[in-house]
């Protein structure tokens, strides 16, 4: 399945654990077809969280080769590595590299590390993590198929 991500920042008064108010910009990622859709979405996903008012502040286009994604509860943060491939020219014989970004949910580092390599295992390919670092990313919401308006029930 290909995805087409778009990250999301939304802008709103959150209030915090202490009862102050605190002005957030806060990205969301988005897996949707176009600009106009992504905003759409995250303005639907974003409505029944925030009390109060938000602003959809900026979206653009991110590339992600594959999400690593887990069920845990504690695994409540995303960080994003950049992969290095390693491959063979058949033709002139000589080395390639190319590198993808990935994106793994997990609690912390070295769980990210972790769910990486088990995700990879079933790759064929040579590869070696250039780096990895963790986002600011608050979810993540797949695409969707809308709902027709005749098939929703009264």
């Amino acid at each position: 399945m290909m995805y087409n991500w778009f990250e999301c920042k939304v802008k709103y008064e959150k209030t915090l654990d202490d009862g102050s108010v605190k002005k957030v910009n806060e990205p969301y990622l988005v897996d949707a077809v176009n600009f106009t859709e992504a905003e759409r979405r995250i303005t639907l996903e974003m409505q029944p969280l925030i009390k109060g008012e938000f602003e959809v502040a900026d979206i653009k286009r991110v590339r992600y080769a594959e999400l690593f994604e887990t069920a845990l509860e504690s695994a409540d943060r995303w960080f994003k590595a950049k992969l290095i491939f390693i491959t063979l020219d058949e033709k002139s014989g000589k080395e390639r590299k190319s590198s993808q970004q990935v994106l793994i949910q997990a609690a912390d580092l070295p769980a990210a590390i972790e769910r990486l390599q088990e995700g990879m295992k079933e790759s064929m390919l040579d590869y070696t993590i250039a780096n990895i670092a963790e986002t600011q990313l608050m979810d993540v919401y797949h695409y969707q198929e809308p709902v027709p308006e005749n098939s929703k029930k009264a």
